[in-house]
């Protein structure tokens, strides 16, 4: 279908954002011979060591984003991040670029007003109620009409940054400030959440491919501070539940259209599903995919943008995946005791190869598989704990 990389019959893919979840997802498409370009904001991201070439460059810059791509001429647009340009994919799709999924998708899901909007005002799907504030005295009144506690974000931010409880009115300007501090791009809009009491959190990964749409079985996860520390699948649900959480799903990404798997996250309670957000791309809960599918979140996504036919997902296994996360900063750092995680059983490590750290950000993840769910989370969980982020002070 396309010769090898590099040549002038190359099939060529271009990724915004470089990150760990992207650097699985250059790695499936050179798997296919796909010619690939890695491209964020810093030098030295997961993804650039593994594509065949790679650049940095500020996303959020309309004409440098528009003139990198117009020079590279790629077969494929895939964002990965939230913090783009996204009014130039919408110009660049209209010039013949194919952006995946759209470039309306990408825009709408790239902050979170666009898609709250469309999946309970246009589609009308049951959502936490919400607000949306552009200073701080709308943010105290989206409180008081909310009521504590509730739940404060930027309209634009990734790994729960910038995401806040406020449990009484005076907490507001709290919360303010950290949102601001967390945000992806320039602004000061915040969306407002009433607090949902749910029995469970899940994601539902749905592919859309030429073959229709098709889903993974659901994945429980754990969030600290709106960062997901640990996942799992499968997640136990009802047949009623999950047979409610698919329509969700499907009418959510049936009106964002294209192809691609996209990260449909879900709040089950004892009223119902929620939905709660929606990402056109992997998610950083589906790693655990890697240990427990026929094929991972990265690979489906990398067939159904490529146009190639995905009739169902198989679950190989129950598995898990925990976090590491560093508590220190600097360039100058290591991971230990990969050895000590490496030996627990069916467990897998993968070290993300980021070329700096700071308090909280993720550096590896680790993988468990078992005959039972709980088995899996508690050898994930134990292997993260084996894993240990070591800040070399006098080499900063």
């Amino acid at each position: 279908m396309w010769g090898a990389p590099l040549t002038a019959r190359s099939k060529k893919l271009l990724l915004l954002g470089s990150g760990e979840l992207g650097k699985e997802v250059i790695i499936e498409a050179q798997r296919l011979g796909v010619e690939t370009v890695a491209v964020d904001r810093y030098e030295a991201a997961p993804a650039m060591g593994v594509a065949h070439r790679s650049y940095v460059l500020d996303m959020l810059d309309a004409e440098a984003l528009k003139q990198l791509i117009r020079a590279e001429k790629p077969d494929l647009i895939v964002p990965e991040i939230e913090a783009i340009a996204t009014g130039a994919l919408v110009e660049l799709e209209e010039e013949g670029f194919h952006v995946v999924p759209t470039a309306r998708a990408a825009r709408l899901t790239m902050d979170r007003e666009g898609i709250r909007r469309l999946a309970a005002e246009e589609l009308g799907l049951p959502t936490a109620a919400y607000r949306f504030a552009d200073s701080l005295d709308e943010l105290r009144q989206a409180v008081l009409e909310l009521g504590t506690p509730c739940v404060i974000k930027p309209i634009m931010s990734s790994s729960g940054k910038g995401q806040s409880v406020c449990r009484t009115p005076e907490d507001a300007e709290g919360c303010w400030n950290t949102a601001l501090e967390g945000a992806r791009a320039k602004g000061t809009r915040v969306i407002v959440e009433a607090f949902v009491t749910f029995e469970s959190e899940i994601t539902l990964l749905t592919v859309r491919s030429v073959s229709g749409t098709v889903f993974c079985p659901p994945i429980g996860h754990i969030q600290q501070d709106g960062d997901y520390v640990e996942s799992w699948q499968p997640h136990q649900m009802s047949g009623a539940q999950l047979e409610e959480a698919e329509a969700i799903a499907r009418k959510v990404t049936d009106q964002l259209g294209g192809y691609g798997i996209f990260g449909v996250e879900l709040f089950l309670t004892a009223d119902g599903v929620l939905f709660s957000e929606v990402s056109p791309r992997p998610h950083d809960t589906g790693m655990v995919t890697m240990i427990t599918q026929d094929l991972s979140e990265f690979a489906l996504h990398v067939r159904a943008i490529l146009g190639f036919p995905l009739e169902a997902v198989r679950l190989l296994t129950p598995g898990a995946s925990a976090t590491l996360k560093s508590d220190g900063a600097g360039q100058a750092f290591a991971v230990t005791g990969i050895e000590e995680a490496l030996a627990l059983p069916r467990t897998q490590v993968r070290i993300f190869g980021k070329p700096e750290i700071r308090p909280g950000r993720r550096v590896a993840v680790t993988l468990s598989s078992a005959e039972d769910v709980e088995i899996a989370r508690m050898t994930a969980k134990q292997a993260a704990s084996k894993l240990q982020v070591e800040v070399y002070k006098d080499e900063q």
